[in-house]
């Protein structure tokens, strides 16, 4: 009778504590989905099309982590992020290590996620772009103050180059921005209209055809046969341009480890002169180098920082 008191007493304690055991003692599905995550890197991108976007970031994953091994990295994944404040949750969570983006949205990351940007990226060919505003030959525009009174097409709203830059550039030129739903709607004297044109194309297009006084898109877009075709470029002209930005830029999340976060940027920065890079390159935007951060490169990362959040409140957006 004795013994059977203390089993009946002490069964619910026993599986108390069994109950206990399993809370404190990770499940070892945890253990080891932890030890996976560790072994891989996570290269990332903001994207509304990631099957495009995959087949640019896969290869230089692989590249990268043929060269980690000895890190304990030997598998890559891909994770997008439908724009930047997931791409932000993201970061702050652990799920991505490495992201290339715009220098807009790497600074957007940089100051509310605490990801670290360290390395330019010449995306094809190209390290460095510029705003270029353009008109017809014989639209009488000079300057930006003639463009008052009329309309001038942007890209979108989500666009560096061909919106936030220019942009910025009017309204501290003093000119009052006023969005229009048409290119063939008008504005007052003293304001200037703006409308989206959603591709270069339709931008040169309108402009060339005279449906819009001007438009504003990047240097690289100027010269670009699909964007802007040698018949249209003869009866235009480029009246002002911006400074200079950094194209892209490639970013790491905070708490990175250290080694890992190295490892990168020397593999990166040597992958210009390594044949076997050449196809990941390629594909990775048609990359041709990367270069660190130099006190010119960081002055435009520090003009950009001030740029998006000013248009967005000055335009009410």
């Amino acid at each position: 009778m004795y013994s059977s008191k203390i089993s009946a007493l002490t069964t619910p304690l026993f599986g108390l504590l069994i109950g206990l055991s399993m809370l404190v003692s990770p499940l070892p599905e945890a253990h080891a989905a932890d030890a996976e995550r560790e072994r891989t890197l996570v290269i990332g991108k903001i994207s509304k099309n990631p099957k495009k976007h995959y087949k640019y970031l896969k290869p230089i994953g692989d590249y990268v982590v043929e060269r980690m091994q000895d890190l304990g990295i030997d598998r890559v994944e891909v994770l997008m992020a439908k724009d930047n404040r997931q791409m932000i949750n993201y970061l702050k969570r652990g799920k991505v290590d490495w992201v290339t983006e715009t220098v807009f949205s790497s600074v957007e990351l940089e100051d509310k996620a605490g990801a670290e940007i360290i390395l330019v990226k010449h995306k094809k060919g190209v390290g460095q772009y510029h705003s270029v505003f353009f008109t017809r030959k014989d639209s009488g525009i000079e300057s930006l103050q003639d463009l008052k009174g009329r309309v001038i097409t942007f890209e979108d709203e989500g666009s560096t180059s061909a919106f936030f830059i220019p942009a910025s550039i009017l309204l501290d030129a003093g000119l009052e921005l006023v969005r229009l739903e048409s290119p063939r709607d008008s504005v007052d004297g003293d304001e200037v209209g703006y409308v989206f044109g959603k591709d270069e194309i339709n931008m040169s297009t309108w402009v060339h055809k005279g449906l819009v006084n001007a438009g504003a898109y990047s240097n690289l877009d100027w010269e670009k046969g699909d964007h802007n075709p040698g018949s249209f470029k003869n009866d235009m002209k480029v009246f002002y341009q911006s400074e200079s930005f950094p194209r892209a830029i490639e970013v790491v999340r905070k708490g990175l480890r250290p080694e890992v976060k190295q490892r990168l940027i020397s593999v990166l920065l040597a992958a210009k002169d390594d044949e076997n890079a050449r196809a990941a390159m390629k594909a990775y935007q048609k990359t041709t180098q990367f270069d660190p951060i130099d006190d010119s490169i960081q002055a435009g990362i520090d003009r950009a920082r001030g740029l998006k959040p000013g248009v967005e409140e000055r335009l009410g957006l």
